[in-house]
């Protein structure tokens, strides 16, 4: 599976949006990159933990002329899978879905709204509160539509544009002699 099949299966079955569901996707690989960048250990519960890795320089050699050749010290990531990730892959059962709890048939709203429009819906609830009431027939209004999920669209594979064909270069045509024919008397 690749990240873009990742992020369809994500988006699927949360029933966010794709464009929601890549947005959480970049942000937590963000978040772990940035941890595991500044030395701390990033822990998820039941999958796994990331944590960095320092490289001292060695010695290594050329695989073409066998020559020595130093390599520095860099930095890495070491991965150790969680007990249950360990158990769902060994086990013969399925694996279990998450709960409904966090699989909702709406899409939750954002959680943070701008300064501005936090500042509209504030100025609108305060000028409706000292508004005076005002006695009218009660009219329902209309039901809001849930937002429909969006089916996966598959693309179909690229296709590769034509290879150039080489220019042949043709040798140059052999010019006919002429012959000379003799007339026979």
């Amino acid at each position: 599976m690749n990240r873009t099949e990742l992020i369809a299966r994500v988006s699927e079955s949360t029933g966010l949006s794709r464009r929601d569901a890549e947005a959480a996707f970049e942000h937590t690989i963000y978040e772990i990159a940035a941890a595991v960048r500044g030395g701390d250990s990033v822990r998820i519960t039941g999958f796994g933990t990331f944590r960095p890795r320092d490289r001292a320089a060695r010695q290594g050699r050329n695989p073409q002329t066998g020559a020595p050749v130093r390599i520095k010290a860099s930095k890495g990531i070491a991965f150790s899978a969680g007990a249950t990730l360990k158990s769902q892959l060994n086990s013969r059962g399925a694996i279990p879905k998450p709960t409904a709890s966090s699989n909702s048939a709406a899409p939750a709203r954002k959680a943070s709204a701008t300064k501005a429009t936090a500042k509209k819906t504030a100025a609108k609830k305060t000028a409706a509160s000292k508004a005076p009431a005002k006695k009218t027939a009660a009219t329902k209004a209309p039901a809001k539509k849930a937002p429909a999920k969006r089916a996966a669209v598959k693309k179909a594979p690229a296709k590769k544009a034509p290879a150039k064909k080489a220019a042949v270069k043709k040798a140059p045509a052999k010019k006919a002699t002429a012959k000379k024919t003799t007339k026979r008397r």
